[in-house]
């Protein structure tokens, strides 16, 4: 399997960016992974010369470009690094795209369907595309039977959250309890999937260009938050696999992130089942960048570091 080549870079002079807005933090129960993401993001385009400058949180940036008036400076883009909540479901976008002002990532659509992994799935089954079984669960709607149609083990999990937030792991009827408990506080739709058996990758998406699958070995029962985000000792090949397997899971994401209306950059999780082969699990339109984050991972993979990762993604606004 051949390594994918990312084009050359379009522009040199970090002046062509104009006054970046690097938008982190916010409300969601991702505020501390995207005030870490952003900040991270924000050196990395300093350390090339480019003009930026923190904002937290939908509010603050709202307040920002109110302020600015015409001819006199102020913002010319924004680096969406706001994970969760409106920096994903396509409200930010909406109200950027409603002002002309550039911005990374996805646009409405594509924000707005994958923050809801109910409906991005619906997407993929009528596009014929491979994911678990599951089943939409309302608020107040019965769990414990829900479980118990799809089956153990499963997975429990908000159809709007992220970073793992409120998901359980239900190996037996046994583990219902926490999520029971979960569930009767939430006031958001749920799902329960099946869980999948065997491996556990993501693939990132740059423009046009899959890169490298990642296949992750946590060194814990399971990659969940604590593993996403404070263990050091979890494990990633990547490659996750060799040639045309690696093909196939590069192939379906990136057809996964064109059905599901994404563009710019990205990342698709997948699973490896040991009988049905590979099924999606979920996209990210604003995926993490701190440093136990996978895309950046990726990308060194085909020799762009990190600075120049957010150089790339920050040129698909021009």
């Amino acid at each position: 399997m051949t390594t994918p080549a990312l084009p050359p870079l379009r522009f040199e002079d970090p002046a062509a960016f104009g006054y970046v807005a690097v938008l982190m933090g916010g409300t969601s129960s991702e505020r501390e992974v995207s005030l870490d993401s952003g900040r991270n993001v924000l050196d990395a385009l300093r350390s090339r010369g480019v003009d930026a400058n923190a904002v937290d949180g939908l509010p603050n940036l709202v307040r920002e470009l109110q302020a600015q008036k015409p001819g006199k400076g102020g913002f010319d883009r924004v680096f969406n690094i706001l994970h969760g909540g409106q920096g994903e479901n396509g409200v930010l976008q909406g109200m950027l795209e409603s002002l002309g002002m550039p911005y990374t990532g996805s646009g409405v659509l594509g924000s707005a369907l994958t923050m809801d992994k109910v409906r991005t799935k619906q997407v993929w089954m009528a596009a014929g595309l491979p994911t678990p079984r599951f089943e939409r669960l309302p608020p107040g709607a019965d769990l414990a039977a829900a479980a118990a149609r799809i089956g153990y083990p499963a997975f429990v999990k908000p159809s709007c959250e992220g970073s793992s937030v409120g998901v359980f792991r239900l190996l037996t009827e046994a583990d219902l309890a926490p999520a029971l408990a979960f569930a009767s506080g939430y006031d958001g739709e749920l799902l329960v999937e099946r869980m999948v058996r065997g491996d556990e990758l993501t693939v990132a998406v740059l423009g046009d260009v899959a890169l490298p699958s990642i296949r992750i070995v946590p060194t814990g029962e399971w990659y969940d938050y604590h593993a996403k985000y404070v263990a050091d000792d979890n494990h990633y090949l990547c490659p996750g696999f060799d040639g045309d397997d690696e093909a196939a899971i590069r192939a379906l994401s990136l057809a996964a992130f064109r059905a599901a209306g994404c563009a710019g950059w990205g990342r698709v999780d997948v699973m490896h089942d040991r009988a049905l082969g590979l099924q999606l699990i979920e996209v990210n339109t604003a995926p993490g960048m701190t440093s136990h984050s996978l895309v950046p991972k990726a990308a060194a993979a085909v020799g762009c570091d990190y600075a120049e990762l957010c150089w790339r993604v920050l040129e698909q606004t021009l």
